[in-house]
């Protein structure tokens, strides 16, 4: 069995895969990192708004933040589309591998 060794003897199963995979697993493991970041950042940004309106200080325009929110969301997932493309249109295996190593990092993120 070929395994692989760090010097204090724990195994990386990670350095056995290849090049695609460890970029696809990159990318997605950061890009879920910086969706939480992202959902955060929005989340207070939008309890920000909510005090201010309680406030007086602005109005709210509801139907135009629905509209923006949905905006954001496609633009999101036309994103995700590009990437997962991206990703795949490596080389054959490199790029079957890529897009697993991308779902992987997705779950570890």
């Amino acid at each position: 069995m070929n395994e692989t060794l760090t010097e204090n003897g724990l195994s990386l199963p990670y350095l056995e895969m290849g090049s695609g995979f460890m970029m696809g697993m990159s990318v997605g493991y950061v890009l879920k990192k910086s969706f939480k970041l992202l959902l955060f950042l929005t989340g207070l940004a939008v309890i920000t708004v909510f005090v201010l309106e309680q406030k007086g200080v602005i109005v709210l325009n509801e139907t135009a933040l629905d509209q923006n929110v949905s905006l954001g969301w496609e633009m999101f997932k036309t994103f995700g589309l590009w990437l997962k493309e991206r990703l795949a249109s490596l080389k054959i295996t490199g790029g079957a591998s890529a897009v697993a190593g991308f779902f992987v990092g997705l779950k570890m993120g």
